[in-house]
């Protein structure tokens, strides 16, 4: 019975990873939201860790690094101040299924944590620094 279920929440896993996937913005899609939100001269755009990453200049002309959750099209400037402890996103990650957590630390606008996954797998998280949501993951 217990291998049912586990099996169960593997595939839930899987194919909810699969429809995630299938919903994620493209290089053009993202490079456009940006421009529209005032980002301009935006290079380096690349997908890394299941998240989209890009340099950029500011409305105010600052050069930034931004990451993109790439299923909202949210926003996270490098600059920007954390509202949540890394207690609060421990926690947040808990309640989300994840164990092991480690490594957790705020960087270039983002939470960033490595744990294990509910399926068992480690993974390193990129996580919306308001919430505590996981926006990307290196097994997206």
């Amino acid at each position: 019975m217990k291998t049912l279920a586990t099996l169960t929440v593997t595939m839930a896993l899987v194919f909810s990873g699969v429809a995630l996937a299938q919903q994620a913005m493209t290089e053009p899609q993202v490079k456009a939201s940006l421009e529209q939100r005032g980002y301009s001269k935006v290079h380096d755009l690349n997908f890394k860790d299941g998240v989209w990453t890009a340099k950029a200049r500011s409305a105010d002309d600052r050069s930034v690094d931004v990451r993109i959750d790439p299923r909202t099209g949210q926003i996270f400037p490098d600059k920007q101040v954390a509202r949540l402890s890394e207690a609060d996103i421990r926690a947040q990650l808990s309640t989300q299924g994840y164990t092991h957590v480690h490594a957790v630390d705020f960087k270039d606008g983002v939470w960033k944590a490595k744990a294990d996954n509910p399926a068992g797998k480690g993974v390193a998280l990129q996580l919306n620094p308001n919430s505590g949501q996981v926006i990307g993951s290196d097994r997206d």
